[in-house]
């Protein structure tokens, strides 16, 4: 086992940074106030603590976000949670798109994000970067990562999660040699493309890969010598790592595939979000927030225990601050400040809970409250099933949202909810009045 010691020298060979991503068009609604790291995870986390608690726990402690769309809360947050010891060199910086003299144009792409920041990253002088993504749930050890890069001389790593044949599809899936270098990659191939992309059964066995995932997806985390980065950056064609730099990298270079087989989901689309975010309450979660060694870390928070009186929970997680009433919950995730009104039944449901307690007397300090609307949270009687109720959402006493017509897409044109992949979503702020019925 490597000592402390030499584990922190290895990962102060390297700097951390994490894409943030473009609008969150696959996440909208749940990203229509707030940058994509930014949209709350597991009843009291939010997916930029993922990628972040990864590098910290690696012991990788100078890391810099890259974002550009309203960005305001995903500051604020990273700002009060990781305020690293002031007598490291450790900080998380976020860095967002400014328009200047120089350039009066967004990010263009995943790689033109990090070009357009390479003053502030070479003056580290590191000689790696890792590469992580801010929409993905996984934990990995990024020594171990890094280490196989040194190992093998490496130009660019990328760690691959085996994928069986129906995933595969929806991602860049890679072929081996023998010696674990990348021989080809394939963007999203179509089904009947799939069989020759199959991993090697040498490959398969090194890296005890199951049968019924024979193929190696990449999982959008990268390891490049920061010196070939910068040369292939001064190309202003390429602006994506996905379809631009990995694809020359894999043609020209030593680019090797470092495979993860631990617990990896990629939660880009609502659907993916939901059942990512509702497997967390089964018995044993494919994914646990808290391992003594490794935990996933937030924003602290003093928050009184949650409340229930005489409520009936299924298969369900509730974060503190909450106050359920003499409701039902089935297959359930609650976050913090929630609040479930007497004789409400929820089923498969993700509440996103309530940036502040609210109370008769600051109703109107926080956010504007039309007279009579209801308050935050779920009211009386309500039944609800196969939906994502968002932060400071008002459901009034009576509403029934079950998708009776089993529509897979739909916007309400007065924008007080939205059905994506069959499941509802009450956005940010909304109000449905009472009886209100989907």
């Amino acid at each position: 086992m490597v000592s402390s010691i030499t584990s922190c020298h290895i990962m102060r060979q390297a700097l951390g940074i994490v894409l943030g991503g473009g609008r969150g068009t696959r996440l909208w609604p749940l990203t229509k106030y707030r940058a994509k790291p930014a949209v709350p995870l597991a009843g009291k986390y939010r997916l930029i603590d993922i990628p972040i608690s990864n590098c910290l726990n690696s012991g990788l402690d100078r890391i810099y976000v890259f974002t550009q769309f309203l960005s305001s809360s995903l500051n604020r947050h990273i700002g009060r949670t990781y305020q690293l010891d002031p007598f490291s060199r450790g900080f998380v910086n976020l860095q967002v798109a400014n328009l200047s003299d120089d350039n009066q144009n967004w990010y263009q792409g995943t790689a033109d994000a990090v070009r357009r920041n390479l003053k502030e990253l070479a003056q580290w002088r590191t000689p790696y970067v890792i590469i992580l993504p801010g929409d993905t749930i996984f934990r990995m050890n990024l020594e171990d990562l890094l280490r196989f890069h040194i190992d093998n001389q490496a130009e660019v790593t990328i760690s691959l999660h085996p994928a069986s044949a129906d995933r595969a599809t929806g991602f860049g899936i890679v072929t081996l040699g023998e010696d674990n270098r990348i021989e080809h990659m394939s963007e999203k191939p179509s089904a009947d493309r799939l069989p020759p992309l199959a991993a090697l059964p040498a490959i398969r066995q090194r890296w005890q890969m199951s049968d019924d995932r024979p193929f190696l997806g990449s999982m959008g985390i990268y390891v490049f010598n920061f010196d070939l980065l910068m040369d292939l950056l001064r190309n202003p064609a390429m602006t994506d790592f996905g379809s631009d730099i990995l694809p020359y990298c894999v043609s020209q270079g030593r680019s090797y595939g470092y495979v993860f087989n631990g617990y990896w989901e990629d939660i880009g689309t609502i659907r993916a979000f939901f059942e990512s975010n509702l497997d967390l309450v089964k018995p044993n979660p494919p994914f646990q927030f808290y391992l003594p060694d490794a935990p996933i870390y937030t924003r602290m928070r003093f928050l009184p225990a949650s409340q229930f009186e005489r409520a009936r929970l299924t298969r369900t997680k509730i974060a503190e601050g909450c106050i359920i009433q003499d409701a039902e919950l089935d297959t359930c995730l609650v976050g913090l400040r929630s609040r479930v009104g007497r004789g409400a039944r929820l089923r498969n449901t993700i509440l996103m809970g309530a940036d502040f307690f609210e109370s008769e007397g600051n109703r109107r300090e926080y956010e504007p409250v039309p007279e009579g609307a209801p308050a935050i949270g779920i009211g009386e009687n309500c039944d609800v099933e196969g939906a994502i109720i968002d932060k400071n959402a008002r459901v009034g006493a009576g509403c029934k949202l079950l998708n009776r017509d089993r529509r897979e897409h739909f916007d309400d044109p007065d924008e007080r909810y939205y059905i994506r992949d069959g499941i509802i979503i009450v956005p940010k702020h909304a109000i449905l009045p009472p009886g209100t019925e989907i």
